[in-house]
């Protein structure tokens, strides 16, 4: 995100990337084993090592490769003017090359683990040797999703990839270490015969739904996420709840298949059946009407769906594979192609296109297929065929009974488009913003006094102001009210959308000619557009710890945006409520990066603007500020008070002022906000279990 951006294109890419880098490696990985197992003369174990060794490798020269592609696409930028199609393409080869050959160490340990078994068998295998690794790899992932977030509080992302480094070390000495217990004849591949293996299904059906399971699941762990984040909040913690709930899930499911074939072939087909109303629960979850407990909503949602694909998909790489590692690398290779497939869909498909209850319904339906009796369809009688009519009128009432989380609200106003689901809500001065379900802002004058702050602070006549993060227009709306080139740049493509509905001269405002609203990561705008600006206003989606959101705090953003500052230019960074250390480390960054930082509380008694610039920010009286402002800004200052005058809406700031060493006070040994130290979204370890759940977004 740092080097590439925060938008969902990229984010896409990079996933497309890594799963792409999986299923390569886990296809030709199985394909070479094939070819050359008569040849290996060492233990397999050791080609286990080595792949543990790239891996940890990758966590030393994959940072440094992605700043090398940021410092290229820079370069690029520079020259000429680059689209944004070809900055996605560039990017995404960057990103291939630096990505996919670690990726695809990755996605060989699984079929090369297989081969190590297949040398040591005895005795002719049973078969289920993917699915022994496969249960093994999701336990250590339960852990791995989570534990390094505690890390990265403490230590940083560059120093957790070490730790991550030296336990991939750790590994490949274990894999050499387990190699030298091995027998002779394994050790020197004594035996040119074919391992043992179980019995192989050929049916093609069973790489098909490995690509349909691979596809709904990750289609529903998006979905899930649009699902629940009103609930759960947008911070990392929140997504790696998530995320924990869905793999212990697909443990408990496999460990239940590791269970069931000792003694069972084939499964029953209303298993098929019940990921559709598994896969459609979380709408009853979710329901806004429904009073359950957070963790309860959560798990209860992502869990069934979760352990049902749990038991399915190493079942269909066991029965394809019968233990041949050639074979479980090339139906696992379709499962990832699935799971490339599937996020991409869901997201600019499905998602812009019918909203997320649909999308769940429809991805739901198609596994009612099932229901038609097979070669295999075991037990399927008459009990079976009921059930399965009950599954489907369960599936279509939950569907048809629930709430979306937007039903809440009276007046409204939904969009949808890739990247988040907007609304708009409520009538005059109780109209807000929601992305997500999380507040954004309201009407309120502190978003328009970031405006005119700083454009009444400048020492000469303003000419140009940015404004990243568009919400509801207001802080736009109000640097126009100069008569100055204004751009705003926004992530999410809907939200300038609703810009009417809390603005009723919303049109007028973007028709002009000096107005312009930009949809892009507003860092990635900068690094890209060498334009200069006499003002540029930051107001990050809140709470604080959203996820993402330090990119735009960091002494690394802050040194990109002096660049793009015209000499005696103000950054105006505005601040919410946050606990001491996240504000001491914003507060240390701005110090760091600027030679001047003024301080004033919100207008509305909460929050902080902070005014930063490389020159003398000068000391002005409310009138003299009020000197500087053209008429329409003034008029545009008071639309909704609170005070009674111009001179007394602006002394409402200058006299609640403070200094940002009495900040940085607040936590003096906490460290300035970097991008490497996010201190604001990581911050589990320092807080209270009591407090934990409780921050969130204001109550807008």
């Amino acid at each position: 995100m740092a080097q590439f951006g925060v938008t969902t294109a990229l984010t896409s890419i990079v996933l497309s990337v890594f799963m792409a880098g999986l299923g390569a490696g886990s296809w030709f990985s199985g394909s070479l084993l094939h070819r050359y197992r008569d040849k290996i003369r060492f233990p397999a174990l050791r080609i286990y090592a080595l792949l543990e060794l790239m891996i940890g490798l990758s966590a030393l020269l994959v940072p440094t490769e992605l700043v090398w592609g940021h410092q290229l696409l820079a370069s690029l930028a520079d020259r000429a003017a680059v689209s944004s199609g070809a900055y996605y393409i560039v990017a995404g080869l960057w990103l291939s090359l630096t990505m996919v050959p670690f990726c695809a160490c990755m996605g060989a340990t699984i079929p090369v683990a297989m081969f190590a078994i297949s040398k040591r068998q005895q005795a002719k295998g049973d078969g289920r040797s993917f699915s022994f690794l496969y249960l093994a790899n999701v336990l250590g992932s339960v852990l791995g999703s989570f534990l390094p977030l505690l890390l990265i509080e403490e230590l940083g992302f560059h120093r957790t990839l070490r730790v991550g480094a030296a336990l991939n070390i750790a590994i490949a000495i274990g894999a050499l270490l387990f190699s030298t217990r091995m027998q002779p004849s394994e050790k020197h591949g004594a035996s040119s015969s074919e391992p043992s293996y179980g019995l192989a299904d050929n049916s093609k059906s069973i790489l098909v739904l490995l690509f349909a399971t691979g596809l709904a699941t990750m289609a529903t762990e998006l979905l899930w996420i649009r699902l629940f984040t009103p609930y759960i909040g947008p911070v990392v913690y929140s997504f790696g709840m998530v995320l924990v709930a869905y793999l212990s899930a697909m443990y408990i499911g496999s460990q239940v298949y590791r269970f069931w074939s000792r003694s069972h072939k084939h499964e029953y087909r209303l298993i098929w059946i019940s990921l559709a109303v598994a896969g459609i629960l979380p709408l009853y979850t979710a329901d806004t009407t429904i009073n359950i407990n957070l963790v309860v909503r959560v798990f209860l949602g992502v869990m069934p769906f979760a352990g049902i694909t749990g038991f399915l998909t190493p079942m269909l790489v066991d029965r394809w594979s019968g233990g041949n590692p050639v074979r479980a690398g090339h139906a696992y290779a379709v499962n990832v192609v699935g799971c490339i497939l599937g996020p991409l869909f869901c997201g600019f498909v499905l998602l812009p296109l019918v909203g997320e209850r649909w999308a769940l319904l429809l991805l739901s339906l198609p596994w009612f297929v099932m229901a038609l009796p097979g070669k295999h369809a075991t037990g399927y009688r008459i009990w079976s065929q009921a059930t399965a009519v009950l599954m489907l009128v369960c599936t279509v009432g939950i569907f048809a009974k629930t709430h979306d989380f937007e039903t809440q609200f009276a007046v409204r106003r939904v969009l949808r488009d890739s990247t988040a689901t907007s609304i708009a809500e409520g009538v005059g001065m109780k109209r807000k913003l929601l992305v997500n379900g999380t507040g954004m802002t309201y009407l309120t004058p502190i978003t328009k006094m970031m405006a005119h702050m700083p454009l009444a602070a400048l020492n000469h006549t303003p000419r140009s102001a940015l404004i990243i993060c568009f919400g509801m227009g207001t802080t736009f709306r109000s640097a126009a009210s100069w008569g100055i080139p204004t751009t705003a740049v926004e992530l999410v493509p809907s939200v300038p959308k609703l810009f009417s509905f809390f603005h009723s001269d919303a049109d007028q405002v973007m028709a002009s000619r000096l107005a312009h609203v930009v949809t892009d990561d507003g860092r990635r705008f900068l690094e890209r557009n060498p334009a200069k600006y006499d003002v540029i206003i930051l107001d990050p989606p809140p709470p604080v710890q959203t996820a993402g959101s330090s990119l735009l705090f960091s002494q690394d953003f802050y040194a990109l945006a002096k660049e793009r500052m015209e000499p005696g230019g103000i950054l105006q960074q505005w601040m919410t409520i946050a606990d001491v250390a996240t504000q001491a480390a914003m507060a240390r960054s701005l110090k760091n990066s600027f030679a001047y930082v003024k301080l004033y509380q919100g207008i509305e008694g909460y929050g902080w603007h902070f005014l930063a610039s490389d020159q003398p920010i000068p000391d002005r009286t409310a009138a003299e500020m009020l000197a500087r402002m053209p008429s329409a800004a003034v008029k545009d200052m008071m639309e909704w008070g609170p005070a009674t005058t111009p001179e007394l809406e602006i002394g409402m700031m200058i006299d609640h002022t403070t200094t940002v060493d009495k900040i940085i006070a607040l936590s003096p040994s906490t460290p300035a906000l970097s991008d490497d130290r996010p201190i604001n979204e990581f911050f589990l370890v320092r807080t209270p279990f009591d407090q934990v759940m409780g921050m969130e977004s204001p109550d807008f």
